[in-house]
Order: structure tokens, then C-alpha cells, then sequence
């Protein structure tokens, strides 16, 4: 089979840039069928002849970003984006620096009193409900019990649980219950019910990764994730729906709907969180973002999420698509929760190598002066048209008229877009056995975009031009890095360049409700922050928050 493949061989190394021969046609020649068929056979793979059919237009697409790479100036002293760390975990371990969960002060809240109509604590903020439990106004297993029976009564709406953890969650109620009135309080998180993305293990429970393959999978330990929640004194209610390994809203159970619209999927890939907190099924929930997968279902449901600096949060006992990319972080109803969350989540692992790169603590930083805060926006992104243009344009002037100098801001210009195959290709590494054991094949999608393709084609992108795509983002860094000299945050369209860029680069952002789109739907605006600066980012996203009311609309059918 190799022999009588070999007139193809020619064309496959040329298409893929093996740089096997000493001339380079000056057109390089069509990636056809017969082409991928003698790659495949080099490669050792054995797929059919439809599934590379599939491949094709995805094999032009990544050889058309490996073109748009090359154009680029990559002296031998630019290395890849990645740090290879030679310490053991047993190294790691003894080398741990100290944890510091400890944030500071909080800004003075008002008096909270427990509502005559207990309905309403479904929208009430982590930080309110916090304090009714503090002062034993309520107890958590009467919240916790609120909560089981909202997830429960619009479950069958929404989609958006997976396992509903309702043993564990009443075992850690009555003990939160039993530490408050023995004045052992842990925070503004304990007692608090919450859920998490089901790709975060916890002991006793599936593990599913919103995937058919993976449906009746159980992992036996607790994620990082969870064992913090529990530290913190937190109450786990639910492992929340997500699209399958991450993508999109769609999982072996169906699709998960925005609680504002429910013809309407809830994006993904953290559906099923933001669904659950915009429909005030609980305070509070985590996900996960890649490339969008905080943001994007934060807009679709109008949560605040928040994004936090790449390796702010542990990724140990969390499904892993891209070890570059996968960032931890909360979805809630206010700038201020997420600062409430991420203070307890936040802090070195030695199972978490990316942990142990931040050169300080979370801290907050509500008490900053925002007129002396250095903001930028992205001028030409706000000029252009598009659909919620006026909605952003009105959150400029909030800004405006509080005392927010805004300054224009450009961003880099070198093709990110080309270096997200990087992406694809650490998610078929992650997934490369269910790729070649054709259980791929039991995935709900099975279109052209979808995980079983993107993972097939993945897997003909030459190691030279993933460390060149690597390298190219070291330049990115840089250049977002001189961009951002001299200010402190800045602002941009939630849908634009910033997304992609920023999770490349791993800046931290939140993304903020601000108004409505014409089909009823949220819309939000993003801030974004300088590296490890969370502080000031969640401290001019909170005084946004308190000059308008958006993060405090709700959808009417879950009221």
C-alpha cells in the first residue's frame, strides 16, 4: 500500500511543509483525496475515505495559516510559547510556595435583611446571601434545599444539569450550618450553594465531559476546583452541562437553552453554568474557557464572567482540551462575586506546573480610584457596524461620566487567527485515543466543524508547524505587551479580535452585561486587564456594575 501511494507521498510532504525536497513548486499543488490518503499512510493513520474527505477544507485552512506564519520574522532567539519545567512533582512539591487565600478587605456592604418572599433570594448575590448566612438570618441547608428544588423544577427547560450532587451537597449544608453557629465562620463563600462544569471530578460522582463516550465515566479523586470550594466552605449542588469536550452547547443530553430565550442554546462551552446562574438556580457556577467558553455563554445568558490570568486557578482533575490555553473561572451575577470566588480558587499547585508562574496573590482592589485608572478601548473595533454597537457605545459613556479617561488603543496586527490550529491540535493529543479507536464516532455532532473531524485533521499539522505557530505566539505576547504599556486595563467589543488574541496570550478579562440585543437576548461588553492584575479589572467592572442596572435584570420565566 505505501509503494503504490508514493507518487502521492511527493505531494503530501510539499502540501505539508516537510521540507523533504530541494525545490518548491511556486504554486503548491491542490490537497486532494489521493494526497491525504499517502499522508495518512505515512502517518500510520486508518482513516476511511469519507472521514478524510471530511478532513480536506480544514487541511487548506491550517496550510493557509502555516503560509501566513512563515511571512513572518522569527529570529532562531524566539522561542515557543511554552516553558518546559524539568522539576518532578515530588520537586514541585517541596518548592511550593505559600497559598494566601486571604484577599483583603471587601468594600462596606449594607445591611442585608432575608426577604419576605423567599423567592427572591433566587437572584439575591454570593455576597448577600453570604452575609444572611453569617449572621444566621438563614441557614444553608435551607438555601441549599432553595436551590435542589429551583435546579430541579426547571432542569426539564433548560438542560443544563448533568448530576445533581444532592447527598453530598446536604452533608456540606448541615456542616456549614453547625461551623457558623459555633462561630467558626470561612468566608463570604461558606454555607454558599454552587455547581461546577461536569470536567472537574468530585469524588462519588460521574465525570461525563458532556460526552457519549465518556457518559458513565467516574473519577476517583476530587479536582483541585472542588477541593478549594470545599475549603472555603462551599456547597456543591450540581456538575452543570457542557458542550461535548468542550465545544459548543450540545451534549449526549441535548442542548442547553439561555433561560432568556429557550429556543435559544446557551453557548458554550460552559452552558450549562451560565444557564443555571442567569435563571438563579444557584449564586454562583464555574467554568472553563479555551477560546471563548467563559465569555461567549456569559453573553448568551447575561452573567458577569470572569476569565481570570492564565494559571490563576488549578487545572489539576479538569478534563484538558489545550495545556497552553485551559483557564478556570467563575460565572456569577456581579464583578464582585467573581472577586469573591476567585479569591478562594486562586493559588499555586504543584499539580498545576502553570500555577506557580503568578508573582503574587489575588488581592482585592475595590477601594482603587477609577479616575486615576489608565483605560483603553479599541477604537476601531467600537467604530465598526455591528449588532450591539449602540449598547457598547452607552457603556463608553457610563464610563465617561464617572471619571474614566478612555484612551484609544490598538491592537496587534500579527495573525492570531492562524496560530488557534495550535488549539486543535493539544485537543487531538488530549483525545488522541479516542480518535483512533473510532469511539469518536459516538459523539451527538458529527458535522464538518465538530470535535471527530477537527481532531482527524489535527492530526496531519506537521510538528514544525505547531512550534512555529508556538513561536509566533511568543511574538504576540510581546507586542500585546507593548500595546498595553502605560495602561491599566481596557475595553473592548466582546465580539472582536481582543477574544482570540487574549486567550493566546492569557490576559485576564469579564465580561459584563449592558444591555439587550434585538432578539431579546443579553448582550455584554468586555474589560480586559494587564496580567495577575484581577484587582483593578473587577474594581472598574464592579463601578460599572453600580452606575447601571443590567447585572440586575433577570429573565421573566424564571423569576
Amino acid at each position: 500500500m505505501i509503494r503504490k501511494a508514493l507518487p502521492y507521498l511527493v505531494v503530501g510532504l510539499t502540501c505539508f511543509g516537510a521540507g523533504a525536497f530541494a525545490t518548491r513548486p511556486a504554486e503548491l499543488p491542490p490537497i486532494t483525496l489521493a494526497a491525504a490518503q499517502a499522508a495518512q499512510d505515512l502517518l500510520g493513520l486508518h482513516f476511511s475515505d469519507a472521514q478524510l474527505d471530511s478532513t480536506l477544507s480544514n487541511l487548506r485552512q491550517n496550510r493557509a495559516s502555516y503560509e501566513a506564519l512563515r511571512k513572518l520574522d522569527l529570529p532562531n532567539s524566539v522561542a515557543p510559547a511554552e516553558t518546559f519545567d524539568p522539576r518532578p512533582l515530588r520537586v514541585r512539591q517541596a518548592m511550593q510556595p505559600a497559598r494566601v487565600p486571604d484577599a483583603g478587605k471587601l468594600p462596606k456592604l449594607s445591611k442585608v435583611k432575608l426577604p419576605a418572599n423567599r423567592g427572591d433570594l433566587a437572584y439575591y448575590t454570593v455576597r448577600q446571601l453570604g452575609e444572611l448566612l453569617r449572621t444566621k438570618q438563614l441557614s444553608s441547608e435551607e438555601l441549599t434545599r432553595f436551590c435542589l428544588a429551583r435546579l430541579k423544577k426547571y432542569d426539564p427547560q433548560l438542560h443544563c444539569v448533568i448530576t445533581l450532587t444532592e447527598e453530598l451537597a446536604m452533608q456540606q449544608a448541615r456542616q456549614a450550618d453547625q461551623e457558623i453557629r459555633a462561630g467558626k465562620y470561612r468566608g463570604p463563600l461558606h454555607g454558599i450553594p454552587c455547581g461546577v462544569k461536569d470536567l472537574f471530578s468530585a469524588k462519588g460522582y460521574k465525570t461525563t465531559w458532556g460526552a457519549m463516550p465518556y457518559k458513565d465515566q467516574m473519577l476517583d479523586e476530587n479536582s483541585a476546583v472542588v477541593e478549594r470550594l470545599e475549603q472555603a466552605g462551599s456547597v456543591l449542588v450540581a456538575k452543570f452541562t457542557l458542550g461535548a469536550l468542550a465545544q459548543g452547547d450540545v451534549w449526549f443530553g441535548g442542548k442547553t437553552r439561555s433561560p432568556w430565550k429557550l429556543s435559544e442554546g446557551s453557548s458554550g462551552s460552559s452552558a450549562g453554568s451560565a444557564s443555571a446562574v442567569a435563571a438563579g438556580l444557584v449564586p454562583f457556577a464555574i467554568g472553563t474557557e479555551t477560546l471563548g467558553s467563559i465569555v461567549s455563554p456569559s453573553t448568551a445568558c447575561g452573567t458577569t464572567g470572569l476569565r481570570p490570568t492564565y494559571g490563576r486557578i488549578s487545572r489539576a482533575g479538569a478534563m484538558a482540551l489545550s495545556w497552553t490555553m485551559d483557564k478556570v473561572g467563575p460565572l456569577t451575577r456581579s464583578a464582585e462575586d467573581c472577586a469573591l470566588v476567585l479569591a478562594a480558587l486562586a493559588g499555586p499547585d504543584p499539580h498545576d506546573p502553570a500555577t506557580l508562574q503568578a508573582p503574587a496573590p489575588f488581592r482585592y482592589a475595590f477601594d482603587t480610584n477609577i479616575r486615576k485608572l489608565r483605560v483603553g478601548y479599541v477604537k476601531t473595533e467600537f467604530d465598526r457596524d455591528y449588532p450591539t454597537k449602540a449598547n457598547d457605545q452607552a457603556s463608553l459613556e457610563v464610563l465617561r461620566k464617572l471619571g474614566v479617561k478612555l484612551v484609544p488603543l490598538e491592537l496587534p496586527t500579527l495573525p492570531a487567527g492562524a496560530m488557534r490550529f495550535g488549539l486543535s491540535v493539544e485537543g487531538a493529543t488530549a483525545f488522541d485515543d479516542l480518535t483512533r479507536s473510532g469511539r469518536d464516532g459516538l459523539l451527538v455532532q458529527q458535522h464538518r466543524y465538530a470535535w471527530p473531524n477537527t481532531f482527524r485533521s489535527s492530526r496531519f499539522v506537521p510538528a514544525v508547524e505547531y512550534l512555529q505557530a508556538q513561536r509566533a505566539r511568543t511574538l504576540l505576547i510581546e507586542a500585546m505587551d507593548r500595546q498595553l504599556q502605560g495602561l491599566d486595563l481596557y475595553l473592548a467589543p466582546t465580539s472582536s479580535a481582543s477574544l482570540t488574541i487574549t486567550n493566546l496570550t492569557g490576559h485576564p478579562a469579564v465580561a459584563v452585561p449592558n444591555g439587550f440585543r434585538q432578539s431579546g437576548l443579553p448582550s455584554t461588553i468586555t474589560f480586559t486587564g494587564q496580567l495577575y492584575e484581577e484587582g483593578k479589572l473587577l474594581a472598574l467592572a464592579k463601578a460599572y456594575q453600580d452606575a447601571t442596572d443590567f447585572d440586575e435584570k433577570h429573565p421573566p420565566l424564571f423569576q
